[in-house]
């Protein structure tokens, strides 16, 4: 439903006095939000039939706000993403759909494995696709969001799906973040990378044949760069003593410039030579290190946070038949406590260096608040947490 004029200007007063969740609140941001959707071309019409049921979901903001990706150590996030029940899960998909992910992986150039094992990650096989309205999903996150303007854009690409005919209301169905489909892709996602592999005339993602999402995913894969016959990552050996400020992803070497430094693979054998590549401590000096490549960073298109990255990572290495991780798990990354972590975080924030959340996972936009701060002093700057940093804050 449209507003007249003065409709609006009365709403948004009310909006302007009342808690941010008032059902006018949402209202006014909506009569605001369809006069954007009007002037970017989408049609009364497609409004009126996608917002006829909308409402706003309290239960989305809180699902937002403990992803798991932080909500978990990394220790207990790796069990879960290559735990017995998706390894199982997905070596029955490789059987089940061999044909077609060959097929996949002959066109694409991304192994079978990876495809499998985001699938798994995403919905457990298509078991969970979420069940939620995308449109009411996006509209709470775009009024009552960690961020407004990002889903904003993502319910104007939805819009557009649905104004193109690709899909119906009905069958926009997806998870908490408005993802939808076997392999949750976000609308904007769906608009760029969607393909209608199985030439029915319209790339369904949302059918309980996976066909048409499963190549999907295979090509955004391929269009940010994936490179076949390469890993994503290695676990490797440091050496003892070794530095902990050579790390993080933006310190890249040749693989003989890791060799003289006296990094090894994992099994104390030498450096296999995958291009350049750059050391990850994601658990701490005392957890597992991580030579990243090229298809790290494609798969951090899909899921920013490195430990779903290292997630899908193991789990395809799992399907693929390679050994698992072989470096413990230190209880405390860096030497030091969840609290410590955050507290870090938080006096990092304070003084101005962007630390992100604090949420206790120091990951690369910590470290650089870290080398920032040290420049800032005239220290050495090695972007590497610990309690002498924290005493110094």
């Amino acid at each position: 439903m449209t507003l007249t004029r003065r409709a609006f200007a009365t709403t948004t007063l009310a909006f302007l006095a009342t808690p941010v969740l008032a059902r006018g609140g949402f209202d006014a941001w909506r009569a605001s939000f369809e006069n954007k959707a009007a002037a970017s071309g989408i049609s009364r019409t497609t409004m009126r039939e996608a917002f006829s049921g909308v409402k706003f979901l309290p239960k989305v903001v809180a699902s937002d706000s403990k992803q798991a990706e932080v909500a978990k150590s990394l220790q207990q996030y790796l069990s879960s993403a290559a735990s017995s029940q998706r390894v199982s899960g997905g070596r029955k998909a490789l059987k089940r759909y061999k044909t077609l992910l060959n097929n996949i992986e002959h066109k694409y150039g991304v192994e079978k494995e990876v495809v499998v094992a985001i699938w798994g990650m995403e919905s457990a096989f298509g078991g969970f696709r979420g069940s939620s309205s995308v449109f009411s999903t996006l509209s709470t996150l775009a009024f009552q969001g960690r961020r407004r303007e990002l889903f904003e854009a993502e319910l104007l690409a939805a819009l557009n799906i649905l104004q193109s005919g690709r899909a119906s209301v009905g069958q926009m169905k997806g998870s908490y973040a408005g993802a939808m489909g076997h392999t949750q892709f976000m609308p904007s996602t769906y608009l760029r990378h969607a393909q209608d592999f199985n030439k029915d005339g319209t790339a369904n993602i949302w059918s309980d044949d996976p066909t048409d999402a499963l190549a999907s995913t295979a090509a955004l894969l391929k269009a940010e760069g994936w490179k076949k016959d390469q890993p994503w990552a290695i676990e490797v050996q440091l050496p003892s003593g070794f530095d902990p400020a050579l790390t993080g992803r933006i310190s890249p070497r040749k693989t003989r410039d890791w060799a003289k430094l006296g990094v090894r693979s994992a099994t104390g054998k030498k450096l296999p030579n995958h291009g350049n590549g750059a050391v990850i401590l994601p658990a701490g000096p005392e957890g597992p290190a991580f030579m990243i490549y090229k298809n790290f960073h494609v798969l951090k298109k899909y899921n920013y946070a490195d430990s779903y990255v290292i997630g899908v990572g193991h789990l395809s290495d799992t399907l693929a038949g390679h050994g698992a991780i072989r470096s413990s798990f230190p209880k405390n990354p860096w030497g030091m406590s969840t609290q410590e972590r955050r507290d870090l975080q938080k006096r990092l924030n304070a003084r101005g260096f962007a630390a992100g959340n604090p949420d206790g996972v120091i990951g690369e936009k910590g470290r650089a608040a870290i080398r920032a701060f040290e420049a800032s002093k005239g220290m050495r700057p090695t972007g590497v947490p610990s309690k002498a940093l924290l005493a110094a804050l």
